[in-house]
């Protein structure tokens, strides 16, 4: 009986090192160039936004929170979603701001952050008229862009964990709304840790919406929610 050929293992070729020192230079510089980019739009956040982190006890008295959905558990606001509605409550409370707008997704009839949210902060003593809820904020820019363009908001406190808030903050003030931003404390869980991880590819997204300012996705008529409950406020 013939022997059969045995089967050919291919191993995946590694790239080769240059040999000579002036390739190996040219190899580390390329190397160091590519860490310096990738870090550079996270480099940028942290020095754009380094005067405009708050806590709910420092939040400078302003007109308008904006609060930024972080998803929904059957239908109710997720812990991180608690924690961020939680704050502006407090800020509320407090007589530190006099309206709140929950922007979040509500692109299918089945899942609505913004109702959610409302839901929420009126059990913990918002009033309904307070609250304006947009239901176009599918990422931060749109959000960002959304407030100052369809609801006239042009100050505003930011609320969201402390991953995600730096961001927040540039990108609002980059769409044109004087923000200050509140980095409420989470559990360092797993969901922690993804969005920690996240921003920092993020951060490339939000650098590139800076500079070129694309329409968000959906952009729609302007709204006079803002401005009703601040008429409201001052009855």
């Amino acid at each position: 009986m013939p022997r059969l050929p045995h089967p050919r293992i291919l191993r995946p070729r590694l790239p080769r090192l240059p040999r000579t020192r002036a390739g190996q230079r040219r190899a580390v510089q390329t190397v160091m160039l590519l860490c310096v980019l990738a870090l550079l739009p996270v480099t940028w956040l942290y020095v754009s936004t380094a005067d405009g982190l708050r806590t709910t006890a420092d939040a400078p008295r302003t007109e308008v929170a904006v609060v930024f959905g972080a998803g929904l558990w059957n239908g109710e606001p997720s812990p991180y979603l608690a924690h961020r509605l939680d704050a502006a409550a407090k800020l509320y409370r407090a007589g530190r701001i006099e309206a709140v707008l929950v922007t979040g997704d509500n692109s299918r009839k089945d899942y609505d952050e913004p109702d959610a949210m409302r839901a929420y902060l009126t059990k913990r003593g918002v009033p309904d008229r307070r609250i304006v809820s947009d239901y176009a904020g599918f990422d931060t820019w749109d959000s960002c862009v959304r407030a100052r363009k369809i609801f006239g908001v042009h100050e505003a406190v930011l609320i969201s964990q402390n991953f995600h808030i730096r961001r927040a903050v540039a990108l609002c003030r980059a769409a044109g709304v004087r923000s200050y931003g509140i980095g409420v404390d989470a559990t360092h869980d797993v969901t922690w840790y993804y969005g920690g991880t996240r921003e920092v590819f993020a951060a490339g997204k939000a650098l590139l919406d800076a500079v070129f300012k694309p329409d968000p996705q959906f952009l729609g008529p302007k709204e006079p929610g803002v401005a009703r409950a601040l008429a409201a406020a001052r009855k």
